[in-house]
Formats: C-alpha cells, sequence, structure tokens
C-alpha cells in the first residue's frame, strides 16, 4: 500500500516540503494530494529533480501526483 502526502488546501512551499519529507525517508512509491496548479507543478518538478517519475491524474479541482521511482 502507497503512502498518501495530503497537500490541499496548502499554498506553496509546503507541499514540496512535504513531497522532500516524503522522498527523504526513502519512500518510493507515494501519491501527493494538492489544490492549485501551481502546486502541482512544482511538486512535479520536485519529483523529476530527485529522479523520479511523476503521473498526474486530475479529480475537479483537485490534482493526485502519482510517484514513483
Amino acid at each position: 500500500m502507497s503512502s498518501q502526502v495530503d497537500a490541499r488546501g496548502l499554498s506553496c512551499p509546503q507541499p514540496v516540503v512535504l513531497t522532500q519529507k516524503a522522498i527523504k525517508e526513502g519512500k518510493t512509491s507515494f501519491e501527493v494530494l494538492v489544490s492549485n496548479v501551481v502546486s502541482k507543478e512544482n511538486v512535479i518538478r520536485c519529483v523529476q529533480n530527485n529522479k523520479m517519475k511523476a503521473e498526474v491524474v486530475e479529480d475537479g479541482d483537485e490534482f493526485k501526483i502519482i510517484v514513483s521511482k
């Protein structure tokens, strides 16, 4: 079961900080939930900078970013 980082409603840089924390903890498969486009773009950039993959699923006004190694 992959873990989840719920960053909905948080403004940057908080979603990126939480994503970085998950990566530093050694998680290789997890989801990040965000509620705005800017956070989505920043989290994707963070994930890619850490040599990981990011797949985005749009769910209404929210985005689920599926992170994997």
